[in-house]
């Protein structure tokens, strides 16, 4: 397996501040107790493709309910790789946790956005069994897969990167 690339935090106060953009109840210093332990991604097994991404905090999600997670995390990869985010496949099947925008792109240059790069996970639980989500702090809650891919041979992209969600269609 080639190595090509790394999991890194964010600074603090960019942690910091998107944790209290995007988390109500947190003041500065409950976010900065939280940055301190943010664990950086791992797989499980050798044989696991997916590294898994840990709940900054202890949340609950109702069915239908929504949450915005700053992880805390940012990927610096080689170009011509994508690193894919999902649902961790258990909490998938039971209770319909889903991404908002279903699979998570993060592209070799994100790493190097205005916002560090800082990886962002809006997720719900979309039950309709009446299952109640609860995701502990620490607990592995999204996986992603790195994928190596290809362009065509008259592609002439040139722009840079500045910024996150849709932000290279601007």
């Amino acid at each position: 397996m080639q190595r090509i690339a790394t999991f890194q935090k964010v600074s603090k106060e960019r942690f910091v501040q998107d944790f209290m953009d995007s988390v109500p109840g947190y003041n500065a210093e409950d976010a900065g107790r939280l940055y301190e332990e943010i664990k950086l991604p791992k797989r499980a097994t050798k044989g696991s493709a997916g590294y898994d991404f840990y709940a900054p905090v202890t949340f609950t999600l109702h069915p239908g309910q929504t949450i915005k997670l700053p992880t805390g995390i940012r990927a610096q990869m080689e170009e011509g790789w994508v690193l894919s985010l999902y649902p961790r496949s258990g909490l998938g099947f039971k209770y319909r946790l889903q991404l908002n925008n279903t699979v998570g792109i993060i592209d070799s240059d994100y790493f190097y956005s205005d916002n560090e790069g800082h990886i962002m996970a809006r997720i719900t639980n979309d039950s309709n069994e009446d299952r109640i989500l609860q995701v502990e702090q620490g607990t592995g809650f999204m996986q992603g897969i790195f994928t190596q891919f290809g362009i065509t041979t008259d592609d002439d992209a040139d722009g840079v990167r500045n910024g996150g969600f849709g932000s290279t269609t601007k």
